[in-house]
């Protein structure tokens, strides 16, 4: 039995930083994973989105699901479950290109209207811009998505310099907080509405090695249970998604080949699935989602042991 739930843990260990973390940070302390340019804006065009829009009827308008952190990985695969849902989308992330691969993809699979946004979500003003644009708009949001956030093998007291911890508590907390409080006007008026918030299986106990990214994914799901609560009168339900392993990389798929062979492979769920199972449990209310029955699993064992000895566990997996 410790086997196997050293075995839990030690897969949650190396590959729970779903986000992921680019080797330019690893390699290159002091490099910062964004650019300091103001926000870029790609949305085709605002008359474009108007005459969209009057085909649906102001009244009746067809229900738009913001996914911050929309262009790749779990967050593609939550827009693509939305779309098939019928629901329009606006992306929001850092690359263009991305945003346009991902715009594109949706609109010819589904037929849905997908709007693209780049911005860098930890700069402190983007949840202002981005909430004014879609204020703007009358935007008939019916779904907060705060995927966008990253993580590595290693943060904090290792080699990564202050401004890169920083940029993560950001990335990972604020913007998650700061859209959620911004948009909340458009969420209320559009209700019944969801936010879904993405943290990991990480943020159920301390991981010393990765000290900063378990905190974070910790207190998304801290802030999600709360905000729950403080929203059901306004009928906006909040849902929370703790994925364990997720092969959004080619490298995460390596090492979890190399770490556990066949019983990592099994205990993966890929990201397509990941995003339906979120979308399916977010719209029937879930508080916190756990795609996969060894994952649910592992989550269970990690928050039934006692905290002192599961972060143990992860400090012997981690030297």
């Amino acid at each position: 039995m410790q086997k196997i739930f050293f075995a839990f843990i030690a897969l949650n260990f190396a590959v729970n930083s779903n986000a992921g973390i680019s080797a330019g940070i690893i390699n290159n302390p002091g490099y910062l994973p964004f650019d300091s340019t103001s926000i870029l804006q790609y949305d085709l065009m605002d008359i474009n989105f108007e005459m969209k829009m009057s085909k649906n009827n102001p009244g009746d308008s067809v229900p738009y699901a913001l996914v911050a952190g929309g262009s790749k990985g779990i967050g593609y695969a939550l827009a693509e479950a939305l779309a098939s849902r019928g629901y329009n989308l606006i992306l929001i992330a850092r690359g263009l290109d991305s945003l346009v691969a991902a715009k594109n993809k949706l609109e010819s699979s589904y037929h849905v209207h997908v709007e693209i946004l780049v911005n860098d979500l930890s700069r402190q003003e983007s949840a202002d811009e981005i909430s004014q644009w879609c204020i703007e708009r009358n935007i008939p949001l019916k779904m907060l998505c705060n995927v966008a956030g990253f993580g590595g093998a290693r943060d904090y007291l290792s080699n990564l310099p202050l401004d890169t911890l920083r940029y993560m508590v950001r990335l990972n907390v604020e913007s998650a907080m700061a859209l959620s409080l911004k948009l909340l006007p458009l969420l209320e008026k559009n209700a019944p509405s969801y936010i879904l918030n993405v943290a990991s299986m990480a943020g159920f106990a301390p991981i010393p090695v990765k000290n900063m990214y378990s905190a974070t994914k910790a207190a998304v799901i801290f802030f999600s249970y709360s905000l729950r609560y403080q929203l059901k009168e306004k009928n906006i339900s909040v849902s929370c998604l703790a994925p364990g392993p997720v092969f959004t990389k080619p490298e995460i798929i390596q090492d979890t080949k190399d770490r556990l062979g066949k019983f990592g492979m099994k205990m993966a769920v890929p990201p397509k699935k990941v995003g339906e199972i979120a979308i399916r449990k977010t719209l029937k209310k879930r508080m916190i989602i756990v795609p996969g029955t060894l994952a649910k699993i592992t989550s269970l064992v990690i928050r039934v042991l006692p905290r002192r000895l599961v972060t143990a566990i992860y400090y012997k997996a981690g030297k």
